[in-house]
């Protein structure tokens, strides 16, 4: 794969050399090797983030404190589906392509062992996958940054280190926050270096996905806060606020990786429904963690949503039956990628029963083994 070209607008001069690197990480599943695949995501990401800081020109002590939390010991789940989905899209798209091609004796289909490759090198859908995984991790941390302020839950640790409020400036930590979100939206249209032109199609349709979810994350954090201060609160209406507060954004990313794979109208609705899904298991296996798991392992206080009286599945399911919940959500969601997305059969519907060389249900794997 070529590295993608610097815009002409931004003299290479005025890049550091650290921020040029010889060869871009390619989402692709390094030949079926999970870790391998979310590491090189994970670096990946990293450079990226130095680019867009180097792009934004903040002033001390707000780019000290937003590299601080977007440099953090975090899980990177978001990112991570926007890659994995971009990866099964293509990967999907290019067997189909070959299939087609056998059954009609065509031969000169790109869809071959290196069809991913291909399609990289003849357009700028990879680096739009890359504007979309900074995107949902921008606002992702945003929200915790914002979460763990003493007006909202008031915590002192995040990603196994101290919040920014404690490091920072509490009206530091506010403004890191506030600036996250909006770098999470222009850099779907910025004249990064590193990065491709802009694709205006790709774009329109990111952020078509992209705002409305970001609004209903807000309003599901809203809705928490709310039902701190009920008596009462059923499984329906628990559901309905974590579909907002976590499920929006994991549907965002879902669907922005496919997008950015050209996904076909049936691929994007089998992974919005996979979406929601992962994104409500998500949250049961975090309610989970929170009173099974201790606070080195989570990175943040374990026992806060007791400490605030929230109400999670555990508390209105126990332990045993919200793991049930979990896992039986965790397979719908695996499902729907095997209905549409998967190129391979699959003989059962627990997970464990081979992943095979699927991105999405290689993570969907990952996500339920998590310990944190």
């Amino acid at each position: 794969m070529t590295v993608s070209s610097t815009p002409s607008f931004i003299p290479e001069s005025l890049i550091p050399e650290s921020l040029m690197p010889s060869r871009l990480v390619s989402f692709t599943s390094f030949n079926n090797n999970t870790e391998q695949f979310h590491s090189a995501v994970r670096a990946q990401l990293a450079q990226d983030i130095d680019v867009l800081f180097a792009y934004a020109e903040l002033p001390s002590p707000l780019l000290d404190a937003c590299r601080y939390v977007m440099t953090g010991q975090g899980k990177l789940v978001r990112p991570l589906l926007v890659a994995s989905a971009f990866d099964s899209v293509h990967h999907s798209n290019a067997n189909d392509n070959e299939n087609t091609d056998k059954s009609t004796d065509n031969k000169n289909s790109m869809a071959n062992a290196d069809g991913l490759e291909a399609l990289l090198e003849n357009d700028s859908d990879y680096d739009m996958a890359r504007r979309a995984a900074l995107a949902v991790e921008l606002l992702h941390t945003y929200s915790l940054v914002h979460d763990d302020l003493p007006c909202m839950d008031d915590d002192d640790l995040r990603r196994g280190q101290p919040t920014a409020h404690i490091v920072f400036e509490e009206s530091t930590a506010l403004l890191a926050g506030d600036v996250l979100q909006t770098l999470a939206f222009e850099v779907l249209t910025a004249e990064l270096p590193t990065f491709a032109p802009f694709d205006s199609a790709i774009s329109s349709q990111l952020i078509a996905i992209f705002a409305p979810r970001a609004r209903r994350m807000v309003s599901g954090q809203m809705l928490d806060l709310n039902a701190e201060a009920s008596a009462n609160i059923s499984q329906s209406d628990l559901e309905a606020i974590h579909r907002d507060k976590t499920g929006a954004l994991i549907e965002a990313a879902m669907l922005m990786g496919g997008i950015c794979a050209g996904a076909t109208a049936p691929q994007r609705m089998a992974l919005q429904e996979c979406a929601q899904h992962i994104g409500l298991a998500f949250q049961v296996q975090d309610d989970i963690l929170d009173v099974t798991t201790s606070t080195d392992t989570l990175g943040k206080p374990a026992g806060s949503d007791e400490k605030l009286d929230k109400s999670t599945y555990v508390k209105l399911m126990g332990v045993e039956d919200a793991t049930s919940y979990a896992q039986s959500l965790f397979n719908d969601g695996r499902a729907a990628i095997i209905r549409e997305l998967s190129r391979h059969e699959s003989s059962g519907s627990e997970l464990g029963n081979d992943a095979n060389n699927d991105a999405l249900l290689a993570l969907i794997e990952w996500l339920w083994a998590r310990k944190k």
